[in-house]
């Protein structure tokens, strides 16, 4: 009677712990979306527009018996066509985020739409008393164009620009006060989300990527004595590394109880090996890997320009 008594007591709070342990959502969605040049694959992803700008989203391969809807919180949409629209987006600089459904299956995808601040608003090396410095005058061969800047507060930080990494990872180092800007190429996180699936392939345990470095404002990268252009300055780099106990560091990926380039290694190979599949080729351009030094522990550069560059 003690053991069925133990028995029915133990499968009580079997039953309690799973009721109150949360669900964690799939990051790839039943249906991708056309943005620009980009196909969405994840439940969330972020977008930047200008302020007033028009652009198109589609639902990839659209599943005729489904009636697709677009939310959004800001701007004018028009559909055109079962799971097609067009947005205008609001005048104001901030985050207007679009959820797409597909009401027959309850699947959605929310689009973090970012209107950002233009560029031209820039006074000097300022933007609202946040120092930027000084971008090229015409567009630079090999990097992406710099249109404006997500403006970064106490209220947005936290966003989720895809389903494993927010807004606040990616803002540059350099000290500033309540409002902060920073500059994020789509693709980044895409990238990131998608390497991140395949290092927990690998049988490695990484909720996120530690962002090191993620933008850097021209000013911030002058005074690190990086090279004059940086694909850092674009948003369209990070300097990652696994840091699942907390401690600062990249985790000792090995075994073999240390912390260093070795570790740093296992995730350069891990990054290069996703890149050369087909689902990432294209997505990864530039990768490299960097030891510890006296200010921080080991490292991998990521970055999406357009060409293949190792290091």
């Amino acid at each position: 009677m003690k053991r069925l008594t133990y028995a029915v007591l133990a499968l009580s709070v079997f039953f309690v712990i799973i009721a109150v342990l949360p669900v964690v959502a799939p990051a790839a969605v039943r249906f991708e979306i056309r943005y620009q040049n980009e196909i969405l694959t994840n439940r969330v992803s972020a977008l930047t527009v200008l302020p007033g700008e028009t652009v198109t989203f589609e639902v990839m391969d659209p599943d005729p018996r489904s009636n697709y809807v677009a939310q959004p919180t800001g701007g004018q949409l028009l559909p055109l066509g079962t799971g097609r629209w067009v947005w205008t987006s609001p005048l104001a600089p901030g985050l207007y985020p679009i959820q797409v459904l597909a009401p027959d299956s309850g699947d959605t995808v929310m689009l973090q739409a970012f209107v950002v601040v233009p560029r031209y608003r820039l006074q000097g090396e300022f933007l609202n008393g946040y120092r930027i410095g000084r971008y090229p005058e015409k567009p630079l061969s090999g990097f992406f164009s710099m249109t404006g800047f997500v403006e970064v507060t106490k209220e947005n930080e936290d966003v989720l620009v895809s389903p494993h990494f927010r807004l606040k990872q990616f803002l540059c180092k350099q000290p500033g006060g309540c409002r902060k800007y920073l500059v994020l190429n789509e693709r980044l996180p895409l990238a990131l989300e998608y390497v991140l699936e395949r290092v927990k392939m690998a049988g490695y345990r990484a909720t996120t990527f530690h962002v090191m470095s993620g933008y850097r404002t021209p000013a911030y990268n002058c005074s690190l004595g990086d090279v004059r252009f940086s694909q850092h300055q674009f948003g369209a780099a990070a300097d990652i590394f696994i840091d699942e106990n907390g401690d600062g560091v990249m985790d000792d990926l090995n075994g073999d109880g240390r912390s260093d380039i070795r570790d740093a290694e296992v995730l350069y190979r891990l990054i290069d090996d996703a890149a050369a599949r087909p689902e990432g080729r294209g997505l990864i351009g530039g990768l490299g890997k960097y030891p510890s030094t006296a200010a921080h522990g080991p490292f991998v550069h990521v970055d999406v320009r357009d060409r293949k560059a190792r290091w």
